[in-house]
């Protein structure tokens, strides 16, 4: 599927791969090819996987029309028209051979949207390796079984879709013979508050649909994308800028540079601690086990003489025998004279 070794590449969250992290530029770039491929270095030295665009046009996701229906009432693009908004957010088709060429450079895996035919058949003529559907499209199967005939793995965000829609658009992908599916949860709201993110939908996701999951996070900070992991996401989706000051539509629920690194390090701690089901003395611990309680002697004692609560306890270190054996020793007898501080051993007892 994809060059990088990480768990996108198996179905599910696989132990020892890494989660995918992809960096989507979508309107950061403010129009400025030069900050795009700028865009492209700094996704790969904050540690993402993958750097994505979108493509569309405002013609292809809507027409030029004021009318209520197509207004926004609500949220940070309230007052504008969809097609006004699309026309400023959008990727100019020719930049994508040099935004992928860029990513090629430096060792990213690119990835994009389409949301039309026309958008598909461009991406493959660019060699995209996979497709990203995006949750307003997830309701056009007509358009999510083209794009899964391209016989290259999908990931499909699932913002606002119910359980029966989510289902439908499984079942299309499969029914064009399309085995590589990946889906996200999502909030389809920017930015998206903690309370509505429901990340225990990950696990229910992987479960009921036998596919890899993931998370596309327009929470701000990085808290959501690490709980994620920790519930099996092998994929993180995060909006990347330069800048949050660099005026565009995606820039206030994006994430910088900065950011964006420390959420890699975050997921990457993260991964090595949920390690593996282990019990028992770890490597790390050997240290720490000769510290653990024991008995020992903390009288002097005569041969002949009485183990008691006196002279015999459960403490720090851990060179006597363990403690469960305390009520079996007490009443029995010294084997011979034992000095204060002294680990009992069986030899000692008689």
């Amino acid at each position: 599927m994809m060059p990088n070794e990480n768990a996108i590449d198996k179905l599910g969250p696989v132990p020892n791969l890494k989660c995918y992290l992809i960096a989507e530029m979508s309107a950061n770039h403010a129009g400025d090819l030069s900050r795009a491929l700028e865009i492209v270095h700094a996704a790969k030295e904050a540690g993402a996987d993958c750097i994505k665009t979108q493509t569309y046009t405002a013609d292809t996701l809507t027409i030029d029309c004021a009318n209520d229906y197509f207004s926004i009432h609500e949220g940070p693009w309230k007052g504008r028209t969809l097609y006004d908004l699309y026309r400023e957010a959008h990727t100019p088709w020719d930049w994508l051979a040099r935004i992928k060429e860029e990513a090629d450079k430096v060792g990213l895996d690119y990835l994009s949207t389409p949301f039309d035919r026309t958008a598909v058949d461009f991406l493959a003529d660019l060699g995209v390796s996979s497709y990203k559907v995006a949750s307003f499209e997830l309701n056009d199967l007509p358009l999510l079984r083209y794009i899964a005939a391209q016989g290259k793995p999908v990931i499909a965000s699932t913002g606002m879709a119910s359980l029966g829609e989510i289902e439908r658009a499984v079942r299309t992908v499969r029914e064009a013979g399309n085995p590589d599916l990946c889906l996200l949860k999502c909030s389809s709201a920017y930015p998206a508050p903690p309370d509505d993110m429901n990340l225990r939908t990950i696990p229910h996701l992987a479960e009921t649909f036998g596919v890899a999951v993931g998370l596309s996070d327009h929470t701000l900070g990085s808290a959501a994308a690490v709980a994620a992991v920790v519930l099996g996401a092998c994929v993180i989706e995060k909006h990347f800028c330069l800048s949050r000051s660099i005026p565009n539509p995606d820039a206030a629920f994006s994430m910088e540079p900065a950011e964006f690194r420390q959420m890699h390090d975050d997921i990457r701690a993260v991964e090595r601690a949920m390690g593996k089901v282990q019990y028992g003395v770890s490597a790390a611990e050997e240290g720490s086990a000769a510290f653990r309680r024991s008995l020992f002697i903390v009288q002097d004692m005569k041969a002949g003489e009485a183990f008691t609560a006196e002279n015999l306890r459960s403490i720090r270190p851990g060179y006597g025998l363990a403690p469960r054996h305390y009520d079996a020793v007490i009443g029995r007898r010294a084997a011979g004279d034992i000095c204060r501080g002294t680990p009992l051993a069986w030899n000692l007892i008689r």
